[in-house]
């Protein structure tokens, strides 16, 4: 009966017929789920249980799994209907809002800015964007330090040709695109980086000690007594304590938008430090990821007739049907909608934005020039 119900629920979903008042009421009952599922009931068992999890992601044997599904939920999606729910610099990730009033192009822009600060970024370095999505960050940095070389590193193909086209747009000769999968690409030992930022691209790995030690070894070897040494800055999203995985069994998000991803918490990263040392850490609160999203569900909505024609095309290229097409136009109304009630919940002190700025770990960075 109940398999019978929401077989009947998604149903009406992917239809657009379940009212936006009716969704957010069951979104916010989600959450409150996901909360009490998350809640062994005292600090002590809460942290045993992260204990036992931290242990078993750095027990498995890849840094991430089935990336192609982040390609199929995400990142393949239709480039022009993407963007055309997106800001300017088509930042797919959180913005900021300091006094609420901004546009999303101005908070495009401030987190970009903020970016820039965190990651003591100047003109002239090497820097790697890693899980670059649609640009955003390589093209700003492009533009905004002329003489610096920005690398892209993305795992799909159709977001290079996008970054490609807006690079040559622009006449950006500093800024390249890789496509590749983390967990078997390496750089050529002459390639190395002074600064590697990454933007919500975490939230899809699972071994974060093999992550860290490959992210370490593109990093430039800082020389002892070296003032200017190479960082590394993350973006992720997080729960405040609590890290969890998205399962295949684990409901609509996991199943359509999120399948293998991970919620880190926001300590999640101090539990590996082996090759990177943690030098600062910064917390966001998750209205500001909210209110990017309803900015985006918005756009997506004013552009509605294009987006859904949009997605229509993009289905029959692949050899799909029209359904096909208007099903994903409605699934991402309902994935914007319930990512920023997630973010939202308790006046965003649950789920929110970890920034980290790490450098490298003098001991551990020896043993792999030693190799």
């Amino acid at each position: 009966m109940l398999d019978s119900v929401m077989n009947l629920a998604y149903s009406l979903l992917d239809k657009g017929l379940i009212p936006d008042l009716v969704l957010r009421f069951a979104i916010r009952a989600l959450c409150k789920q996901r909360l009490r599922e998350i809640d062994c009931g005292s600090f002590e068992a809460n942290h045993a249980a992260k204990m036992k999890w931290i242990e078993a992601v750095r027990a498995r044997d890849t840094i991430a799994d089935f990336t192609h599904k982040a390609n199929e939920q995400h990142y393949e999606v239709s480039t022009q209907f993407i963007i055309s729910c997106l800001g300017p610099y088509a930042k797919y990730s959180s913005c900021l809002y300091p006094t609420g009033n901004e546009t999303l192009e101005e908070a495009e822009i401030l987190m970009l800015e903020s970016y820039c600060e965190k990651a003591q970024l100047e003109d002239g370095m090497t820097i790697l964007d890693l899980g670059c999505g649609w640009g955003s960050l390589s093209i700003y940095l492009a533009q905004k330090y002329p003489t610096s070389k920005i690398t892209g590193l993305s795992n799909s193909a159709t977001q290079k040709t996008y970054i490609d086209s807006v690079a040559k747009t622009k006449g950006l000769s500093n800024v390249k695109t890789v496509t590749a999968d983390v967990n078997v690409f390496d750089f050529d030992s002459g390639t190395r980086f002074d600064r590697i930022l990454s933007i919500e691209m975490f939230e899809h790995m699972k071994n974060y000690e093999l992550l860290m030690r490959k992210v370490a070894s593109w990093l430039r070897p800082t020389s002892p007594g070296d003032t200017n040494e190479s960082l590394l800055f993350v973006h992720i999203f997080c729960h405040k304590t609590t890290p969890y995985h998205f399962e295949e069994n684990d409901g609509w998000m996991a199943q359509t938008f999120f399948a293998s991803g991970t919620m880190p918490s926001h300590d999640l990263l101090v539990y590996f430090q082996s090759d990177l040392t943690l030098a600062r850490s910064w917390y966001i609160d998750g209205r500001h990821y909210s209110r990017t999203l309803e900015d985006w569900l918005n756009r997506q909505d004013q552009n509605a007739k294009e987006g859904i024609a949009e997605l229509e095309r993009d289905a029959e290229n692949k050899g799909l049907s029209k359904e096909v097409g208007r099903k994903a136009f409605y699934r991402f109304r309902v994935f914007y909608m319930a990512c920023s009630e997630l973010f939202n919940t308790h006046n965003g002190q649950e789920w929110g934005i970890g920034h980290y700025l790490f450098k490298p770990n003098s001991a551990a960075l020896r043993d792999h020039m030693i190799k």
